[in-house]
């Protein structure tokens, strides 16, 4: 009996953020689908898990990356890189993803590498111009009809429940933190271009290449937009809990320039005043002593990011009160 031959992969999710959007690297850009920064983890040769990681950034997109910190590791079989991207032929990959912050879009030293909103692999996450027409022209209606097509009522009723607590239907409030549940309902419904590709190769057929489905965002390769989902999730919740948003801005920054990197992440609008008292009670910034003066009219101060409150004691993150769903 031959003993199968299982891979460690490796992904990295990069996010740098800007007051537009979250932007992540991405690899193979112009390619059938984009995909994270991956490598395959050699026993022999890798001393480390993170060291092979930065490796592999560095060969494919020329960027040493900073801190990394470990999201998730994937399994599921037929959901696998293909075997072509880690040039080898396993009967398994076991997906490890790590998620690294940057303060600012360096340089990518490679022709496919691009820096990408993650609003365009999910656009139905960025509420900040309000509920986003997708969801209610495109995604609900998608998600009732396969509610419907389930074989009882009870599976019917349960496909319902799910679709209006992801998606916020029928009134029901929006949870941000929640990327990881909604990617994966439209995943099992059959609704992004990722499943029926899937689908495909593991019962062992020739697959199309995956295209975007309008209103479904853009599909990524093998299981990298359900790590992307995960990363989006794992952000928007540990703002809240843990002061990150630090490692995201600039060394100096206006108290609006904050807010919109903070309503960037969240895909949330946030009221003004409520963020300035917050980070007041807090006591994470300190005024710097100079002003802004590159947008024109009456300067703006210049804060950074209190250290010895960050020592002092333990610090919360930043609230982010969530919409409804009307």
């Amino acid at each position: 009996m031959t003993t199968p031959r299982v891979v460690i992969g490796l992904s990295a999710v990069i996010v740098a953020v800007t007051e537009d959007a979250p932007y992540v690297v991405v690899t193979r850009d112009g390619d059938a689908f984009a995909g994270l920064p991956f490598g395959a983890f050699d026993p022999a040769g890798d001393r480390t898990l993170e060291l092979s990681l930065r490796g592999w950034v560095k060969e494919q997109t020329g960027f040493d990356i900073g801190y990394v910190e470990q999201l998730y590791t994937f399994g599921d079989r037929g959901r696998e890189t293909p075997l072509a991207d880690i040039g080898a032929s396993p009967d398994r990959v076991i997906s490890i993803s790590y998620l690294a912050l940057t303060p600012e879009r360096a340089v990518l030293e490679r022709a496919t590498a691009r820096w990408r909103s993650w609003y365009d692999f999910f656009p139905w996450e960025d509420w900040r111009d309000g509920r986003p027409a997708v969801l209610d022209d495109v995604i609900g209606p998608q998600l009732k009809e396969w509610a419907n097509a389930a074989g009882d009522a009870e599976t019917a009723n349960a496909r319902r429940s799910r679709a209006r607590l992801a998606f916020a239907l029928d009134g029901a409030r929006w949870n941000e933190e929640r990327a990881l549940d909604r990617y994966e309902l439209l995943y099992e419904a059959g609704l992004v271009s990722e499943a029926p590709r899937d689908r495909a190769r593991f019962d062992g057929v020739p697959a199309k290449p995956a295209a975007a489905v309008s209103g479904f965002g853009e599909p990524m390769a093998s299981d990298h937009r359900r790590i992307l989902a995960t990363a989006i999730g794992r952000l928007r919740a540990k703002i809240k809990y843990r002061p990150v948003i630090f490692e995201l801005a600039p060394a100096l920054f206006t108290l609006l320039h904050l807010q919109r990197l903070v309503e960037a992440i969240a895909g949330l609008e946030l009221h003004k005043q409520n963020f300035r008292r917050l980070l007041e009670r807090t006591g994470l910034v300190e005024g710097a002593g100079e002003f802004d003066t590159s947008a024109g009219g009456r300067p703006a101060e210049l804060f950074r990011c209190r250290q010895e409150a960050l020592r002092e004691r333990p610090v919360g993150g930043i609230h982010v009160p969530a919409p409804r769903g009307e």
